[in-house]
């Protein structure tokens, strides 16, 4: 067993990362930090195409990657991801479960239902199966690390599920940080705010059909609502999962990091 002092001077490079959502935005983005730093990587995601451009990536700037196409909704496909990353690169040290959908769900709203459950299987399920697969494998000292949101922190109107999808994994990560401490294997959430990806250029469309303003009213209204009046880059996120999975971070589990330019300063 390594003792503390040991686990710190350990750096990210020569470790193994399990990464779900890796064809685009924030997935992508942590993907190629890590890989960048040294970090051999199974990237799981949906689309075959995106997935490979994104391994390609990886190995254009001097990283290893796998790729594993399929729904994180699939228990299956997080076997298989978590086999591959043990028979490509002989084991798994840090887990990042960041596949996540949206979407408008208002209440009393035909077809919301339908879209809730999808939404829910995705986003927690998703993260819990990632999670589950992991964790029969990881190395002590392992991480595990859920893309929530800071919609886990407080509410907003028409969004229902995909709030009540990302305050669960909240829950999650409490109650897996118990069981993963006897192997020093620690679990947290990160909680992006409005970051400059593909889902949030959607989400401000939807704002902006909902309130009958221009997608350009829309953003600047949704930026105007914290501190730092700017969407977050995909990048600036990856650096702070980067460091929740480095061994400084030995220290944190079972919290809810948040990231948001300020949007949660006058709220939990």
């Amino acid at each position: 067993m390594l003792c503390l002092m040991e686990k710190r001077k350990r750096s990210l490079s020569g470790q193994v990362a399990l990464v779900t959502g890796a064809s685009r935005g924030i997935g992508k983005a942590i993907a190629l930090l890590l890989g960048a730093r040294g970090v051999s990587l199974v990237l799981v995601g949906r689309s075959e195409r995106a997935l490979g451009e994104a391994v390609g990536e990886v190995v254009y700037g001097g990283g290893q990657a796998r790729h594993v196409v399929g729904d994180v909704r699939d228990p299956a496909t997080l076997s298989h991801a978590v086999e591959r990353a043990v028979s490509a690169f002989g084991g798994l040290d840090i887990a990042i479960a960041n596949a996540g959908i949206s979407g408008v769900t208002a209440l009393g709203e035909a077809g919301s239902s339908e879209r809730a459950r999808a939404i829910i299987d995705t986003n927690l399920l998703g993260t819990m199966h990632t999670f589950d697969a992991a964790f029969r494998v990881m190395r002590e000292g392992g991480r595990l690390i859920a893309v929530s949101s800071v919609l886990a922190k407080f509410g907003v109107p028409g969004y229902a599920a995909y709030c009540a999808s990302k305050a669960g994994i909240l829950g999650l990560v409490r109650a897996v940080a118990h069981e993963g401490g006897a192997r020093q294997i620690t679990c947290n959430a990160i909680c992006p705010g409005w970051a400059d990806t593909l889902m949030a250029a959607e989400g401000i469309r939807s704002i902006a059909q909902a309130t009958g303003v221009s997608v350009a009213a829309a953003k600047a209204d949704a930026t105007q609502r914290f501190p730092l009046g700017r969407f977050l880059e995909p990048e600036e996120v990856a650096n702070f999962v980067a460091y929740v999975a480095s061994p400084e971070a030995s220290g944190i589990t079972g919290q809810a990091l948040s990231i948001c330019g300020g949007s949660t300063a006058f709220g939990s």
